[in-house]
């Protein structure tokens, strides 16, 4: 939520006109439009003058080496016009091979959002502008095109019948958008490259008997191939960081000591004294100058940063040692988790399958969480947790959050009110003081503080959700990233939308109501329909603002440009680190926001359609932004392996439901002044029950499809062979004496009649359609990940990490070389270098790789392993 002072100036203010004649609607818009359109062009402008210059920042996948080659994007054409017209012949596709499946759902996400909003305007448009605009109620500027003009309720025909056939196909291209989601969510798992993972053929199950054998769990399910027992590294989890954090310090300290040396070396050129090489480390180093610090804050014993730091290491790390050998043979308490690892992706989907299944599970007690786990995604701390705690954990985690969105009405509201407080003053006499106020100051205090206001309470909230996510017990980050993406979603609808608009127009009618209680109905039923034109502001800002700020990255231009060259340099990893973290966008909190204004154009679909021509608009510049940002700058760090897409197909059909709902009251209202308005209301009706029946059956279509999709052999055979992954459809019997496939994987039939499964599951988006579209990016399966890789990929971290390679600067007085050998010496075992990383002639420090993007050359790389 960017400015409820928008809705101020937008309508004057909604329902003023009442007081106010005058129907500032139209400046309103232009005075939004364009300042913003301004800012707007001086950020693209900035974007096509810095894009080619600061590489890192506006197209780091194009030269950064650790992303691989394969992963790496074409370098863009220097010129602003080569370089569009490679962009326009980049397919969205192409971000499925250096992305993921999210990052290329995402970016088609908002091709949706622009197809249904331009497919709005087509329908609406030609229909409800000249019933509206001939309506007759004296409305003017943007009013004139929406609902409240028209006061023969007669021509409510028209709007009803239009919202029947637009929502109608709103529903259907939902509802076909969600079968092509899961035919390409299969097709990809069952891709060469996709089953052949590690991650493709292991499940996590929690409640696992602590007194079970490995022995046992091998017989559970057929086709077992290894399995992880996880354990309790709580001790060791505090060991490893207390040693990771007292290495960190040691080397800032060592780096602190070059590079206090180098600057008195550098004041002693300046002040002419002959500098002579080797007499750096007694001359330049000044005992009382060492670095020091802190055991505690503020309270502890105050320490040597350096000997210190040598001793602590020194003692930690052979403890450390032999605690993870402890754990590497099993000898640990355990937690009651284990990673079954299967020996195909079929046998893994099987055994997943089975414990869906109560009757037939081979263990009551063990709980499948999650198939297709990645190691790095595991929330290690939740693995305790089992099913029955995780459900209460997350009623209780849903009440808070329940009670935190509907509380967090008031100070939305009182945001709300502060926005318009100078209307307040014609009600409340007491507050007539405010009139005073020079109209500058009282401009920032109703326009400004508002949107800083709103902005730090919208901050916190995905955050707050996060968090809460995670104390409810999921085991995976993905899972954690999908609730947040449902609790945050609802906190968008309830209160960007439904409460903002409502306390804006509250505040604004206030006289009106106190003066006649009773007409608080007819008083929302013709502020709604003006209340669209802070939502035309809405998308202005949006679309405009938010797209041409993505594309300029402030923040990393501020960050990385701007207090990168003035700032020091830092640590060398700090460089490095900086090169190889690429901004990664959080499912979680992206997709709620423009799913949202999503909701937001279809509820005005049919109320104010103007509102349709705006969004398509919005959501196409928004759609370039983030294009850009996938194909050259992003990152993906959480795969939902397009979980999050399907999540937010189905809270757009939110939209559907308001609009409905929205037009449902407004004929409801009508009928009580004209029985004419009976007709609109039982066709809304109508489409309403038609819309709750035909969701329903979407539901439970789209389970059973993506069961058959899943877990059926293409064609009737013995043994098959599958993208390179032989298995065979005779059922086996597990431990239980059940079949393992057959009886269990039979999908029930969609129940969708057939000329509808035609439309929404045409053939050409069907999975073997799509297997044949992503050969080119995953029709070679992965190579076989080195046994030792292998073996560790679901131990804790803690468990395998091993101690970090200090990396120190390199200086021409020796004191580096000295520091490296009096560290290796002092602690056995530590790997210290001073390799690559200079001070330059100003004494900062200087990485030589990161300019070329060489983030393998550097001495603390590690290879990024895909599971």
């Amino acid at each position: 939520m960017a400015s409820v002072h928008l809705f101020s100036r937008a309508e004057g203010v909604a329902g003023s006109n009442r007081d106010e004649p005058t129907d500032n609607s139209l400046s309103s818009l232009v005075s939004t439009l364009v300042p913003t359109a301004i800012s707007a062009l001086i950020f693209v402008s900035l974007f096509l003058i810095f894009r080619s210059r600061f590489r890192r920042l506006y197209a780091p996948r194009t030269y950064i080496d650790s992303l691989g080659d394969q992963r790496k994007t074409p370098a863009p054409s220097n010129g602003i016009l080569a370089w569009i017209k490679d962009f326009r012949h980049i397919k969205d596709e192409y971000i499925l091979d250096h992305q993921s499946i999210d990052g290329y759902l995402f970016v088609r996400f908002f091709k949706l959002l622009i197809v249904l909003c331009f497919l709005g305007c087509v329908i609406t448009w030609p229909v409800l502008f000249p019933i509206n605009a001939t309506g007759g109620a004296g409305k003017k500027q943007l009013n004139l095109l929406s609902m409240s003009n028209v006061q023969n309720v007669n021509r409510y025909y028209a709007h009803a019948l239009v919202s029947f056939v637009f929502l109608t196909l709103v529903m259907l291209i939902i509802a076909r958008e969600s079968f092509f989601a899961v035919n390409l969510r299969q097709a990809y798992r069952r891709s060469p490259w996709g089953a052949s993972r590690l991650s493709s053929k292991t499940i996590l199950f929690t409640n696992v008997p602590k007194n079970i054998t490995q022995a046992h769990l091998f017989e559970l399910f057929p086709g077992v191939k290894h399995a992880w027992v996880a354990s309790n590294c709580k001790d060791l989890q505090e060991l490893v960081d207390d040693r990771d954090k007292t290495a960190f310090k040691l080397e800032a300290g060592e780096i602190k000591l070059s590079k206090d040396a180098n600057q008195n070396r550098i004041k002693t050129e300046k002040g002419k004294k002959a500098y002579k090489a080797g007499e750096g480390v007694d001359h330049f180093c000044n005992p009382k100058d060492r670095p020091t610090h802190r055991l505690k804050f503020l309270i502890g014993k105050k320490v040597d940063t350096i000997t210190y730091g040598r001793q602590h290491l020194a003692e930690l790390i052979p403890k450390i040692e032999a605690e993870q050998d402890k754990h590497w043979q099993g000898k640990a308490d355990l937690v009651g988790a284990v990673f079954l690892e299967f020996d195909t992706q079929r046998s893994a989907q099987d055994a997943w399958l089975l414990m869906q299944k109560r009757k037939t599970k081979p263990n009551s007690k063990m709980s499948a969480r999650q198939l297709g786990v990645l190691p790095q995604e595991v929330v290690w701390n939740n693995l305790r947790i089992g099913t029955a705690e995780h459900w209460i954990r997350w009623i209780a985690a849903t009440a808070f959050v329940s009670v935190g969105i509907i509380f967090f009405a008031v100070p939305v509201a009182v945001v709300g009110i502060i926005s318009n407080i100078n209307y307040l003053t014609k009600t409340f006499t007491w507050l007539s003081w405010i009139n005073s106020i020079p109209s500058v100051i009282l401009g920032v205090v109703t326009g400004l503080l508002p949107v800083i206001m709103l902005a730090v309470l919208m901050a916190l909230v995905p955050i707050i959700c996060r968090l809460m996510a995670k104390l409810a017990g999921y085991v995976t980050l993905s899972q954690v990233e999908l609730q947040t993406q449902s609790w945050y979603f609802a906190f968008q609808v309830i209160q960007v939308f439904l409460i903002t608009t409502c306390a804006s127009a509250a505040t604004a009618v206030i006289q009106q109501v106190r003066d006649d209680p009773g007409s608080v109905l007819t008083l929302l039923s013709e502020n709604l329909p003006k209340a669209s034109n802070f939502y035309i502001s809405y998308f202005i800002l949006f679309g405009l603002s938010s797209a041409a700020g993505t594309l300029l990255n402030i923040g990393g231009f501020i960050g990385v440009v701007v207090l990168g060259r003035i700032l020091p340099g830092g640590t060398p990893r700090k460089i490095w680190q900086k090169l190889v973290n690429l901004s990664a966008p959080a499912w979680g909190s992206e997709f709620p926001k423009w799913t949202n204004l999503g909701v937001i154009a279809l509820t005005y679909s049919g109320i104010a359609p103007l509102v349709l021509g705006f969004a398509t608009v919005g959501f196409s510049l928004i759609y370039i932004a983030f294009r850009y940002n996938f194909l050259y700058c992003y990152e993906t760090n959480i795969d939902t392996q397009g979980g999050a897409y399907q999540r937010a197909l189905r809270q757009l059909i939110t939209g559907v439901y308001l609009s409905e709902g929205c037009l449902i009251g407004l004929f409801a209202i009508a009928t009580g002044k004209h029985k004419a308005a009976a007709g609109p209301l039982a066709i809304e009706c109508l489409l309403l029950a038609l819309t709750i029946i035909g969701h329903l059956c979407l539901r439970k279509a789209l389970v059973n499809h993506e069961a058959r999709v899943a877990y059926t052999d293409p064609t009737p055979a013995t043994t098959q062979l599958e993208h390179g992954l032989a298995h065979t459809t005779t059922p086996e019997k597990n431990a239980t004496g059940t079949d393992s496939s057959s009886p269990n994987v039979a999908p029930k039939p969609t129940k969708i009649p057939g000329f509808l499964q035609k439309i929404i599951n045409p053939e050409r988006n069907s999975t073997p359609v799509l297997s044949s579209k992503l050969d080119q990016f995953y029709h070679q399966p992965q190579d076989p990940l080195p046994v030792e890789v292998a073996k560790r990929a679901y131990f804790n971290p803690a468990v395998t990490s091993p101690t970090p390679i200090l990396w120190i600067v390199h200086d021409d007085m020796g004191i580096s070389e000295r520091e490296v050998r009096e560290c290796k010496k002092e602690v056995p075992g530590l790997e210290i270098t001073d390799a690559q990383a200079v001070f330059n002639e100003k004494g900062k420090v200087e990485w030589a790789g990161r300019d070329e993007g060489r983030a393998k050359e550097a001495p603390v790389w590690e290879e990024r392993i895909i599971y």
